[in-house]
């Protein structure tokens, strides 16, 4: 049973044997989501959430204040970071089976603002918002060893999009992803608003691809092999424009910003005079609902859900800041048909109820046993979400 005890703006949930565990929102977030609060007589995290049936859930982990990217090792334990913390934490898997991880440890800290996280070979790769570093890793040990060294420095750290997003690629190298410093502007370094691609000694960087704004979730899939981007539109042009967007990256290639939005449409501030640029710009394969700011994406590996799940993928929604209405907060599953079209349809939902916001997704993971990871900076918290049947 479930009982709910409010306090301002967080829940304490007593479960049986008398856990306790409170959620809260986290600092440095716009007051404007947290209007209308929560209340007394609304329903409780655990009896709001809305999953497609046979899948349950529950919080993994709790604590981990503006917890965000996340990795899960060959040994099971997942990896997050906190990057207002400074630090990266390991989570052990849940070998007792109470779908909470067995125990949290910090094994990296003093960094600059964390963000992405990846695994390579015998290292943990992070993306600080001004470097790249790396530590050797043994995750049978779950200990670091030898010290923590930046391979990358000097990436631009000032304006705003401070995230770094990081991935490794199936071909062996780094993809690094740097949003713009503005809302909408002509950049100065041509990192920004931008995926770039790493040497794993971090000694040879190429620019990847471009006119991304703010391409915060990265993965590849296993039915194509294409590399996909989520990526954030601009913001004041109104509620409903322009969508949101998942790109399917190429070298080389040109995805819009600041001259175009998602489906060729010339930007207002900056369109004019740049319309050749048309010809070379790369429309997304799904729009998402504008300002939903869709973050991290992870395909479905695994295999432990039914058929129709099959190499589909999962987008944190982290939901509308700036909309006179919010908007997002879920995740969202997209599935591939044969003719290669898209369908978005919701995976975990209920975070936003009547204008309430009680959580916002930020990163999505999976491990091979099936787990399914949803880290929420919201409440600190990382959500695992199993399959176990009709």
């Amino acid at each position: 049973m479930i009982k709910k005890i409010l306090i301002g703006f967080g829940i304490v949930l007593v479960l049986g044997a008398g856990v306790i565990y409170m959620i809260l929102p986290p600092v440095n977030v716009p007051m404007g989501i947290f209007s209308g609060g929560i209340k007394a007589d609304e329903l409780s995290l655990a009896e709001r959430i809305i999953l497609p049936e046979g899948f349950q859930f529950s919080v993994f982990a709790k604590d981990l204040k503006g917890v965000r990217m996340m990795q899960v090792t060959s040994n099971g334990d997942l990896l997050a970071t906190t990057p207002r913390a400074g630090q990266v934490h390991l989570i052990h898997k849940d070998a007792n089976g109470d779908g909470i991880g067995d125990d949290s440890e910090v094994i990296l800290s003093d960094l600059n603002r964390p963000h992405g996280v990846a695994l390579f070979e015998d290292w943990i790769y992070i993306a600080e918002i001004d470097a790249i570093g790396r530590i050797r890793f043994d995750p049978s040990t779950r200990k670091t060893s030898g010290i923590y060294e930046r391979i990358v420095t000097g990436l631009p750290a000032d304006g705003g999009h401070w995230t770094r997003t990081i991935r490794a690629g199936p071909d062996g190298w780094l993809y690094v992803s740097v949003g713009s410093s503005c809302n909408v502007c002509i950049e100065t370094d041509d990192r920004r608003a931008a995926l770039l691609r790493i040497s794993p000694d971090g000694k040879e960087q190429e620019l990847y691809a471009t006119g991304l704004r703010n391409s915060v979730g990265l993965d590849w899939s296993p039915r194509d092999g294409g590399l996909y981007a989520t990526d954030n539109g601009r913001d004041m042009l109104g509620d409903d424009f322009p969508p949101e967007e998942l790109n399917l990256i190429v070298k080389d290639g040109f995805y819009g910003w600041p001259f175009i939005n998602a489906y060729g449409d010339l930007d207002p501030d900056h369109g004019a005079g740049n319309e050749a640029r048309l010809a070379d710009n790369i429309d997304p394969v799904h729009g998402f609902r504008p300002h939903n700011a869709p973050l991290g994406i992870r395909f479905l590996r695994s295999g432990h859900y039914p058929d129709a799940y099959h190499h589909d993928a999962l987008v944190a929604l982290h939901g509308s800041w700036n909309r006179s209405e919010k908007d997002g907060y879920k995740v969202v599953r997209l599935h591939w048909s044969d003719e290669d079209t898209i369908t978005e349809s919701d995976f975990m939902a209920g975070f936003l109820v009547d204008g309430n916001v009680i959580g916002r997704p930020v990163d999505i993971a999976e491990s091979p046993s099936g787990e399914i990871f949803i880290s929420d900076d919201f409440n600190g918290s990382i959500y695992r979400v199993v399959y176990s049947g009709p």
